[in-house]
């Protein structure tokens, strides 16, 4: 699969392209949509690991939001 072309999502390349394209195919490919689902659920994604799930964390962090289990006040 290296020569697929990159799945269109805002997530950084640095979580690769099988989690990029597992994420996608589930149907999340925007960091608002991260919000309404639990880091256990994308772990249960085959392609999505720690080190996807740790990266995507930092980036809904970094924008002031978290995974729906992981969101203060919810």
């Amino acid at each position: 699969m290296p020569d697929d072309p990159p799945v269109p999502t805002q997530y950084p390349p640095a979580i690769g392209r099988t989690a990029t394209r597992a994420l996608a195919l589930a149907g999340l490919t925007r960091w608002d949509q991260l919000t309404a689902v639990r880091a256990a659920d994308l772990l249960a994604l085959h392609g999505v690991g720690p080190k996807a799930v740790r990266l995507l964390r930092e980036g809904l962090a970094a924008r002031g939001t978290a995974f729906a289990d992981e969101a203060s006040g919810r």
